[in-house]
């Protein structure tokens, strides 16, 4: 008897249920920010001397954290990763467009 109501219960229960369902949406790497791909960032293996010279003095930069240590420099349109002295990566900030009020 208890077998039967549990296997009436899980096929009630199973029945009620629903699959989860969930959408991802891929944007190519090429087609995010389009308007400023063209910018000029800092490329891996660049030293942070150089990063310095070419695209002046950061507005923010972290403490290096980890093993090997990697800290980050915030400019207004990038921001670059670095291992150590070294550029590992640099990415475009994101913006977020506010529309204009209109007069």
């Amino acid at each position: 008897m208890l077998r039967t109501t549990s296997i009436s219960v899980g096929v009630l229960l199973a029945a009620l249920s629903q699959p989860a369902v969930s959408e991802t949406i891929y944007i190519p790497v090429g087609e995010q920010a389009p308007d400023k791909q063209a910018l000029q960032r800092p490329e891996r293996g660049m030293r942070s001397a150089t990063v310095l010279e070419r695209f002046g003095e950061p507005m923010s930069m972290t403490a290096p954290v980890g093993d090997p240590p990697i800290s980050r420099w915030v400019y207004e349109d990038f921001t670059a990763y670095f291992e150590h002295d070294t550029v590992i990566h640099s990415v475009l900030r994101f913006t977020p467009e506010v529309p204009q009020p209109e007069p």
